[in-house]
């Protein structure tokens, strides 16, 4: 008696192993299809889904499994039975989720494919890019938030606690809400800039005093790219309740400023001349504004602001580099003693100082 239950045991165990490597051996032969028909182009699944999905897809098949296949027949301890079928109950759960978020994320690349934010002209693109990115960081947090609830609520002493714990929902919702309203108002934020769009990326900005690009913007917080390749991580609520600057908000195309400090008596026709000169043969200007104006002058010098305009803000910034250097070369060729300078009158060494000072004193200045 007790060697036919062994060998049925046996036997039950040998099924399991043949049932667990026929799992594998769907999961090589599903992996292969998926991978073969993405690899043609005209198919709409996306040449990396096999890569992506071979995890969960293993965990699915295997969880699927374990969760049919009669494990009373081949172990006895109901508590390890009652583990792995949770354990299958949890895998089912995760792979299901992460299928949803890889087939969000293929759906919000096909959907972009035909929007560039490399062309000139990006501002639709952006804002739909920014759009789709929040929303998608909204859709995937909701996802496992959910995937999560949905597990825990699978085990009954869990479920006995939560059930418990609706008797104080009131005051531990209370308890809740106020420790976590700093959070719950960055995701707040994060999704009222999917919705008002004071900032899209790759717009050109100033924050804290620091130029850059929006790199990346997430529920909780924007990623700026300093100019100098430096990364200024914000919260997403300092774009809602702080000001800032925003230089491509309604286009792409941005002006530039130069000021440059000379002397009194330079010629601003010509430099006037030789700004239109430069600009005319600089392929970084977009041939809409070119603007030179004596702009303040004081005691020492004279203020001259250049305003030139450029496709986007990189732009711009070599176009404001490039006039600089050549206008000030320009002046120190052409007009080296309109250089701005300091005068200092000096007395000459056989006069009294007082004299200079006060000629009216000096006897050889008074007019017989």
């Amino acid at each position: 008696m007790t060697q036919n239950i062994l060998n049925d045991e046996a036997l039950n165990t040998s099924y399991l192993i043949v049932g667990i490597l026929a799992v594998v051996v769907v999961f090589v032969i599903a992996f292969f299809i998926i991978k073969k028909i993405g690899k043609d182009p005209k198919n709409i699944l996306p040449v990396n889904l096999a890569g992506r999905i071979r995890i969960p897809l293993l965990i699915f098949l295997l969880s699927l499994f374990l969760k049919l296949c009669l494990l009373e027949d081949v172990f006895s301890n109901k508590e390890l039975i009652r583990l792995i079928k949770h354990s299958s109950t949890i895998g089912i759960i995760i792979s299901f989720t992460w299928f949803l978020i890889v087939f969000l994320k293929v759906f919000k690349e096909r959907l972009l494919k035909k929007y560039d934010v490399n062309t000139d002209d990006n501002l639709k693109a952006r804002k739909v890019y920014t759009q789709f990115t929040i929303l998608e960081n909204i859709v995937i947090f909701i996802l496992i938030i959910l995937a999560i609830g949905i597990s825990l609520m699978s085990f009954d002493s869990i479920r006995q606690v939560g059930l418990s714990l609706l008797t104080s929902a009131g005051i531990a919702g209370i308890i809740l809400g106020l420790a976590a309203q700093k959070a719950i108002g960055t995701l707040l934020a994060g999704i009222q800039i999917a919705i008002t769009q004071p900032i899209r990326l790759q717009d050109a900005v100033i924050v804290e005093g620091e130029w850059g690009w929006i790199e990346e913007i997430t529920l909780t917080y924007v990623v700026v790219k300093i100019w100098d390749k430096r990364r200024l991580v914000v919260p997403s609520t300092y774009f809602i309740e702080n000001t800032f600057q925003n230089w491509t908000r309604k286009s792409a195309d941005i002006m530039g400023t130069v000021f440059l400090y000379t002397d009194y008596d330079v010629s601003f026709d010509a430099i006037r001349a030789e700004l239109t000169r430069l600009l005319e043969g600089s392929p970084l200007w977009d041939k809409q504004v070119n603007v030179l104006q004596v702009t303040d002058a004081t005691e020492k010098s004279v203020q001259i602001r250049i305003l030139v305009s450029a496709k986007d803000s990189p732009t711009a910034w070599d176009l404001r580099v490039y006039i600089r250097e050549k206008i000030i070369d320009f002046i120190r060729e052409n007009y080296p003693h309109s250089l701005p300078k300091t005068r200092v009158v000096l007395p000459q060494q056989d006069q009294n100082p007082s004299e200079s000072i006060f000629p009216e004193k000096n006897p050889s200045n008074t007019t017989q």
